[in-house]
């Protein structure tokens, strides 16, 4: 039996997500989370195979819980699942040490065969994104800026462009005033934008909002 964890904001999607999972016959719903610390601490007394893990939780996101989760004795495999079908985002979760990646507009049946994959210890690619990624992410000439932040960099980009200002981020990611404002101007940097509104105005033809 594969036992799935499901971390995902949205009360809708995660209910969803667990009557699906529940008509599984070789798979059960172990737990479940509606934020990045609630899934930290769920994981250290619920044993389970596969994490489904939403890229975009409040708090600690999906993204900067993959390596606490890997670091975790005897971890699961990680599912990541998106609103974007966005190839950067897929190889960014992929590098970080997810082994799948979905998206939540993906045909139900090919959600199970994704958590069937990846708690088997193989990998899983929404098909629609495969193709995209081999050409979006192996060109380098052609990769959107984007793609040059570092991790903290793109966590405190897409806080930024959903509104939050740097206090509200230096809480968020328990780090000074000081090392945000850094990060903002560094991203700000390598995205070529000169104002807030400009960050945003990216961050949106880029769908990354």
């Amino acid at each position: 039996m594969i036992r799935v964890l499901v971390a995902e904001d949205h009360t809708i999607v995660r209910e969803g997500i667990k009557q699906l999972i529940g008509l599984a016959k070789d798979m059960q719903v172990a737990g479940e989370a509606g934020n990045g610390e609630q899934l930290l601490e769920t994981l250290r007394h619920t044993p389970c195979e596969v994490v489904l893990l939403d890229i975009s939780m409040p708090g600690v996101n999906g993204l900067e819980a993959i390596p606490r989760i890997l670091a975790l004795n005897n971890p699961p495999a990680i599912l990541m699942l998106s609103m974007h079908d966005e190839a950067q985002m897929a190889a960014r979760a992929l590098k970080a040490g997810a082994a799948g990646y979905a998206t939540k507009d993906s045909d139900p049946a090919l959600l199970l065969t994704a958590i069937r994959r990846v708690a088997g210890g193989g990998r899983y690619i929404d098909p629609s994104l495969a193709d995209r990624m081999v050409f979006e992410v192996g060109l380098t000439e052609t990769r959107p800026l984007h793609t040059l932040l570092s991790e903290r960099e793109f966590s405190v980009f897409e806080r930024l462009a959903q509104g939050a200002n740097v206090n509200d981020i230096a809480q968020q990611l328990a780090l000074s005033n000081k090392t945000i404002s850094t990060h903002k101007a560094r991203l700000m940097q390598k995205l070529k934008v000169n104002s807030l509104a400009e960050l945003v105005k990216y961050a949106m033809e880029h769908k990354l909002v």
